[in-house]
């Protein structure tokens, strides 16, 4: 598997990433095990993590098969902090006191004495950036991450992190949602990273599923959308507007006699600025699958038809 820089930083990541959200809640540790071995086998480097998924389970999973299923150093492990866990739930907290204790308790769990990606998970209103970025800019001087970035922040929050980080640490990465249904981050946050030397990392590359085209017909009875507890992530997507997107992917992979997945996945992770396209595979079977695009190359005509068709649905201009 190709592997590229992060931005303009001396990281390199496998272009597809595995994500973790599912593992220890949804995946157990026998596929888990499964999962993080067919990934590195494949080439695949870049391991998406955090401290809020299933409140620390995830990264004690992940610690507990790093050195067994495959030696730390063959992953490129990412995580993210700023969602404190209370008994009324998650709450959002990027200040600088909950940052670092968070960082020591995923390195506790994770058995290891350094990330080589460290990230907030989402913007807090309530502290300060500067605040916030002077953590990051700590959890590097103090040899507990090799990089940093922002996750799901906005494009001016990218721009004065980066200028903050100048000199210093300075900001490796930003992770953001991008597929095919959600293109946002076109408008302001990728050209800010392109402009400031950050790579892109893409989460939920397909759509939050729904660009698999599992959902053409039916709601799958084990899938997302039928979950109680996950039915609103999957939502939003499920609209005339993001079929019409699904139908020209679908007719795309006939054409091509491929999977919608692999179209879909091979249209973000081929976009200017991403170094990686995180894929939340809840199965061995489900990687399997997106690991299968990897040789794919879209036609120009199929690319440029694909632009045009996903643009007007969130309201953008042909051209961007």
């Amino acid at each position: 598997m190709e592997l590229r820089h992060v931005g303009r930083t001396g990281l390199r990541v496998s272009r597809l990433g595995l994500g973790t959200m599912t593992w220890s809640r949804d995946t157990d540790p026998h596929e888990a095990s499964e999962l993080l071995r067919d990934f590195v086998d494949a080439g695949g480097t870049l391991l998406d993590t955090s401290a809020s998924y299933a409140d620390g389970g995830s990264e004690e999973l992940v610690g507990a098969l790093l050195g067994d299923v495959v030696a730390r150093e063959d992953v490129v492990l990412c995580t993210k902090a700023g969602v404190r866990r209370t008994d009324a739930g998650g709450v959002v907290d990027a200040s600088r006191g909950n940052l670092l204790s968070t960082l020591d308790a995923s390195l506790r769990r994770l058995g290891t004495d350094h990330v080589d990606l460290w990230l907030v998970q989402t913007p807090d209103p309530r502290t300060p950036l500067e605040e916030t970025v002077h953590a990051l800019g700590l959890a590097v001087s103090s040899g507990r991450a090799r990089y940093v970035g922002l996750s799901n922040h906005a494009g001016w929050q990218v721009a004065r992190a980066a200028t903050l980080l100048e000199g210093a640490a300075g900001l490796g990465a930003v992770q953001a949602e991008y597929s095919l249904l959600q293109r946002g981050i076109e408008r302001e946050v990728a050209p800010a990273a392109a402009a400031l030397g950050a790579g892109v990392l893409a989460w939920s590359a397909l759509g939050r599923g729904v660009l698999t085209g599992k959902y053409r017909r039916t709601i799958p009875a084990d899938s997302r959308a039928a979950s109680p507890h996950l039915a609103g992530f999957v939502q939003p997507y499920l609209t005339r507007g993001s079929a019409a997107v699904v139908e020209a992917v679908a007719t795309a992979a006939e054409g091509l006699e491929r999977a919608p997945l692999e179209v879909a996945l091979a249209w973000v992770r081929d976009r200017p600025g991403i170094s990686s396209a995180i894929v939340g595979a809840r199965t061995a079977a489900q990687l399997r699958g997106s690991l299968a695009a990897d040789d794919l190359v879209l036609p120009v005509e199929i690319r440029r038809a694909l632009d045009e068709i996903s643009a007007p649905v969130l309201g953008y201009p042909e051209r961007f």
